[in-house]
């Protein structure tokens, strides 16, 4: 589940909503995951990834990851992104593009301390991403965490990322995928609208 707060009442976050609500009522597993695409410019690379949107605080998309990840390393090079949502319950998809920033200290640590000992256990055990030796020696880590580590305190190397689009393309599949279209672009403090072909 995603939770809004404060939602921004512009027309491409309403709809967003409205999708949601619409995707929720009809059952939709993994309704929270969202892709993630971004560009190491240092590797010259593109790469994805299924995050859990937690947040939508505003106009700010607010999901939360290693800040030593490999993605961190991506949005530290290029704090360009893609973001894409696919409901299969209602045939929608919802693709955006936005700049990527990290939230602040004080948010990580308050989301944190709230958090299930057992989430933040593996949080503070797993240095994500990175080669290890075998499943085992994750799950003696997590062992380890739960049981010797102070489980509500944030480490520093966890925490949120935001990011506000700047583009929003819904996408609603029909039949003889003749489907609808409608992209949403910012420009300035204005979002323009646009009917795209299928």
């Amino acid at each position: 589940m995603i939770k809004f707060i404060n939602l921004n009442q512009e027309i491409p976050f309403l709809i967003f909503r409205d999708k949601y609500d619409e995707a929720l009522n009809a059952g939709q597993k993994g309704i929270e995951a969202i892709s993630i695409s971004s560009y190491n410019k240092d590797l010259s690379e593109v790469d994805s990834r299924y995050v859990n949107l937690k947040f939508i605080s505003n106009d700010e998309f607010i999901f939360f990851s290693n800040y030593n990840s490999t993605k961190a390393s991506s949005f530290n090079s290029h704090n360009q992104i893609a973001a894409l949502i696919y409901w299969s319950s209602t045939n929608v998809q919802i693709r955006m593009k936005a700049k990527i920033k990290k939230t602040l200290n004080e948010y990580n640590q308050k989301y944190f301390y709230h958090r299930s000992k057992e989430k933040n256990a593996l949080a503070i055990s797993s240095n994500q991403s990175k080669i290890i030796d075998s499943f085992d020696a994750v799950q003696e880590n997590f062992k380890n965490s739960l049981k010797n580590d102070d489980l509500k305190k944030c480490p520093k190397y966890w925490g949120g990322y935001s990011f506000t689009p700047y583009e929003i393309e819904f996408w609603e599949g029909n039949e003889y995928r003749i489907n609808k279209r409608n992209l949403y672009r910012k420009d300035n403090t204005t979002w323009n609208h646009f009917i795209l072909e299928p």
